[in-house]
């Protein structure tokens, strides 16, 4: 028996010859994406020019030079950063499905990525992460220019296991009643 639900724009469940499999994507806005390119090429261009200079002008005094290798130091770690969210916004997806008593997860980018796996009889505290929209750690994790804001928690082996990036409240708590449903009737 094949069953698949949608929830929201950017989930689905597929119960299937009794396997749970549940695909998140990470976004639904292409403008946004659009635009996280821009700033990506934009900062890829600066950065660039800077080492460009930092080689060809000649004549710099030793504080320029030291400036402009601690500026690199800053621009490589925020090309970095921002190279992952968009790779993640435009190629990624998390995966977790349940098979034969084991629960796994895959935080796949081009379909690669490791797959970590759990027992299900071993998980527990499978739960709902609130957010405080007064907190800013929370505000910033949600928001679109960055990758993570976990919604879904479990427990496993002492452990603490996060899922479900940047879901809404309502998107959430639907994939959780879903799941505790299919993981109740397997034990």
């Amino acid at each position: 028996m094949e069953n698949i639900k949608a929830i929201g724009k950017r989930c689905s469940i597929l119960l299937k010859d009794n396997v749970f499999s549940l695909v998140i994507l990470p976004t639904d806005d292409k403008r946004k994406t659009w635009l996280l390119f821009l700033w990506l090429l934009a900062w890829t261009v600066g950065g660039v020019i800077v080492l460009v200079n930092y080689f060809t002008l000649k004549d710099l005094q030793q504080s320029v030079k030291l400036f402009m290798i601690i500026w690199l130091g800053f621009w490589a770690y925020f090309e970095f950063k921002i190279f992952r969210v968009f790779m993640w916004k435009q190629f990624g997806k998390e995966k977790l499905w349940i098979k034969n008593g084991t629960i796994y997860y895959q935080h796949s980018v081009n379909n690669k990525g490791k797959i970590k796996e759990f027992d299900l009889n071993l998980i527990s505290d499978l739960d709902f992460i609130s957010l405080d929209n007064r907190n800013f750690a929370d505000v910033f994790a949600q928001s679109f220019w960055v990758k993570g804001g976990e919604r879904i928690k479990f427990t496993s082996q002492g452990k603490e296991v996060k899922f479900g990036m940047q879901l809404s409240d309502e998107d959430a708590k639907k994939i959780l009643v879903e799941l505790k449903r299919y993981v109740l009737a397997k034990r």
